[in-house]
C-alpha cells in the first residue's frame, strides 16, 4: 500500500491538532498561562459562556478570567476526546467532547461538567493555532450554580 503526500500530511495534521488539544488541556489543570497562550492566535476570541458564570473575550481578558477564577478551585481534570477535524488546507474546524472531574470550595464530592470544544483553528508558521473556541457546555453534575 502507497501512502500519498495528502493523506501523510492530513494525518500529520491531525496528530499535531490532538497535541494542540491535549496541550490546551494540560494548560488549564495545571494553570499555566503562558502554555495556554501557545494554543490559540494573538487575535482569539474565546467563549466560555456556556457554562456557569463564564465569560468570553479576547485572548487577554480570557487568561485574566481563567487566572483570577480558576485559581478558587482545588482542582479540575479535563479529558479532551472523540476529535473530529475538518482540515481544508491552511484551516480546520474542530469538534471535540470535553468531560472535566472538578472540586469545588464548599461542594461536597466531586462535581462533573461536559459537552464540547469547537475550534477554527489556523495553520501559523509555529503549527495549529486556534483563532477561536466556543466551549459548548451541556451538563454538569453536583451543580451548586443550579439554583443561581
Amino acid at each position: 500500500m502507497t501512502v500519498d503526500d495528502s493523506a501523510l500530511q492530513l494525518l500529520l495534521d491531525e496528530a499535531e491538532i490532538r497535541r494542540l488539544l491535549t496541550r490546551y488541556a494540560t494548560a488549564v489543570d495545571s494553570r499555566d498561562w503562558e502554555l495556554y497562550r501557545t494554543v490559540f492566535t494573538p487575535g482569539a476570541w474565546i467563549d466560555y459562556t456556556s457554562a456557569p458564570h463564564g465569560e468570553a473575550g479576547t485572548l487577554d481578558e480570557t487568561v485574566d478570567w481563567l487566572s483570577k477564577n480558576l485559581v478558587l478551585l482545588p482542582m479540575t481534570m479535563h479529558y479532551v476526546l472523540n476529535i473530529d477535524s475538518k482540515i481544508d488546507g491552511d484551516t480546520a474546524t474542530v469538534r471535540a467532547m470535553f468531560y472535566n472531574p472538578l472540586q469545588i470550595p464548599g461542594v461536597e464530592g466531586t462535581s462533573f461538567c461536559g459537552g464540547y470544544y469547537n475550534h477554527r483553528l489556523v495553520r501559523t508558521p509555529d503549527g495549529w493555532r486556534s483563532e477561536r473556541l466556543v466551549e459548548d457546555n451541556l451538563w454538569f453534575e453536583n451543580n451548586p450554580f443550579a439554583n443561581g
